[in-house]
């Protein structure tokens, strides 16, 4: 199927200032929902929780760590991933396992040229390795069961295999044994833990020790920490590399709890709003097509709520927040507040992108807050990575499943996991590449929240002000409030509406409270003037009384001497 057959580009941003602008320029064309459920896709995720590992070296107040994924077999394979290793990292010599004259006959053969009967050895350096976690590359081609091979036989208590792929520096997958054979070894011979990580991850690994300072002279076992840990990943947070240019797409696995999602569910349970393609709410993030197409819904049966929170975020919620920013690197301050979407049966949201007129999303992250189960629907897709001209990498170093360099991505929904795609390129340009949708739910219901990463740090407005408006409806915002913002985007514009919005939110609360102040004040002047005219009154009559007594007792004491004198 062709690229003209698949897409419909969405127009961006109204703002000429917009990054988005050029995307105004390419024509649209129609993507039917059948299209998109048809197409030949990669699927993910692909990696698994009993498969994520961890290597540590540091001490308590400084700890480094990277991912890796243990291989399909050894002993960790039994033990769930549950196991530990602490050892000292050693360098192969040579690097690949092999020397070059061998890899050459090893290519030659694999090429048909010429037999050669590849028989492992120990390294070179087999005395350093013995008890220790030898460090190979993959450059040479050799299987995983192989490279465990010559580490076994070198004495070494662990095997770390760097994936060397200079396209793809952030991809890793679990070694498996590639025939029968390879099998049978596997399963009798390697009781060593075998993991991979990726050349970046080699790269963090081979600097530990150095910085852009240090002489050669004083580089000691390549760069790499003394002595370093491995273990299970656990309940830990891991990378899965989706597309690594044109769009940038990867998972995260395990960046909510199960109980996180669950709380995020229930807090927005009572405030869903249905939305349609006729909703615009810039505030909240709801964003109406550009162009309204003749029989073309793209948002169906999607109910939307926004837990404004901000700076007033739980215990719970900040902890959520630091979390993404230390998985992430991006800064909390350019985050919006969750929008959880809700998803019945027949619910979409066909092809679109991620924009906003005002403050461009750098990237998106789509949590998935409960499963669905295969063939049920509700997919997360990228249909058109041939925009950027990009492919995904395998364990077999070609486009992974032999699929073609433009395949289409879909995703499950796996509760707990982020799929973060990035909505600018490396120069905060649109990427066009970015056209997503999430296919039609056939059954069950499904549960997303989204976070935008802002190219412009959150105002005190967003952070502060909206959330305390929130807050007595627990996190849900009045909709006049939202109706307000967009009568300042149509009667000043986008950009200084947004910014007189912003300015209003910040003076209003003080006016409010400087009112509140005023009438409080009035009433205690008031009230202290109402006691002290009583005061007075009852001091008056007081006085009033006292004299009246001392006329009548004067006027007494009169008539009793005019008594006397009589007598």
């Amino acid at each position: 199927m062709t690229i003209s057959n698949l897409l419909l580009l969405l127009m961006m941003m109204t703002s000429s200032s917009s990054t988005v602008e050029a995307a105004r320029t390419k024509k649209s064309t129609t993507t039917t929902l059948n299209h998109l459920s048809n197409l030949d896709y990669l699927t993910f995720p692909d990696r698994k929780a009993s498969e994520a590992a961890v290597v540590e070296w540091g001490h308590s107040a400084v700890i480094s760590a990277i991912d890796a994924t243990v291989a399909s077999f050894g002993p960790q394979t039994s033990r769930g991933a549950f196991f530990e290793v602490e050892a000292s990292p050693i360098l192969a010599d040579p690097v690949a396992g092999v020397s070059s004259d061998v890899m050459e006959k090893i290519q030659r053969h694999n090429n048909g040229e010429e037999y050669y009967k590849f028989e492992p050895a120990p390294l070179n350096n087999a005395e350093d390795v013995h008890g220790n976690m030898v460090v190979m590359t993959n450059t040479a081609g050799l299987s995983g069961v192989t490279m465990a091979k010559i580490a076994k036989e070198s004495g070494a208590a662990a095997l770390m295999v760097v994936n060397v792929d200079h396209d793809y520096p952030d991809y890793v997958y679990s070694l498996t044994p590639e025939n029968e054979e390879e099998q049978i070894y596997a399963e009798e011979e390697v009781d060593i833990p075998v993991i991979m990580v990726s050349l970046q991850s080699g790269n963090v690994l081979t600097t530990a020790t150095v910085d852009e300072h240090t002489d050669p002279k004083d580089i000691v076992n390549n760069g790499m920490p003394e002595r370093i840990r491995l273990y299970g990943g656990g309940d830990r947070p891991f990378f899965e590399d989706v597309l690594n240019h044109k769009p940038v797409v990867y998972i995260i696995h395990n960046l909510l709890t199960e109980t996180e999602c669950d709380e995020l569910i229930k807090a927005a349970e009572s405030k869903f709003d249905l939305v349609s393609d006729d909703d615009t709410n810039y505030l909240e993030h709801t964003i109406p097509p550009p162009a309204k197409q003749d029989g073309v819904v793209m948002q169906n049966n999607i109910q939307r709520a926004t837990l404004w929170r901000g700076a007033l975020n739980p215990h719970s919620g900040k902890q959520i927040e630091e979390r993404i920013e230390q998985v992430t690197g991006f800064p909390q301050d350019h985050f919006s507040d969750f929008q959880v979407n809700k998803h019945v049966a027949g619910s979409y949201h066909g092809v679109h992108y991620d924009t906003h007129p005002i403050n461009v999303p750098m990237a998106t992250i789509t949590v998935f807050l409960n499963d669905v189960d295969e063939g049920d629907g509700g997919e997360l897709v990228f249909p058109s990575p041939a925009l950027g001209g990009d492919k995904k990498r395998g364990s077999s170093g070609t486009s992974s499943g032999g699929g073609k360099d433009d395949d289409p991505v879909k995703i499950y929904p796996r509760k707990g996991i982020a799929v973060v795609h990035h909505n600018t390129d490396e120069e905060y340009q649109f990427d066009a590449s970015t056209l997503h949708a999430e296919l039609p739910l056939k059954n069950g219901v499904k549960y997303v929240a989204k976070k935008f990463i802002y190219a412009n740090p959150q105002p005190p407005s967003k952070r502060i002000v909206l959330p305390l408006i929130a807050l007595p409806f627990g996190g849900k915002l009045p909709r006049c409030v939202c109706t307000f913002y967009q009568f300042f985007l149509e009667k000043f514009g986008m950009e200084e509406g947004n910014v007189y919005f912003d300015k209003f939110c910040m003076v209003a609360p003080v006016l409010c409270l400087f009112l509140i102040a005023s009438v409080i004040t009035n009433m205690v002047k008031n009230s202290l003037t109402d006691s002290s005219s009583s005061s007075s009154s009852k001091g008056k009559t007081k006085k009033e009384s006292s004299e009246g007594k001392k006329k009548a007792a004067a006027e007494g004491k009169a008539v009793k001497k005019k008594k006397v004198k009589k007598t």
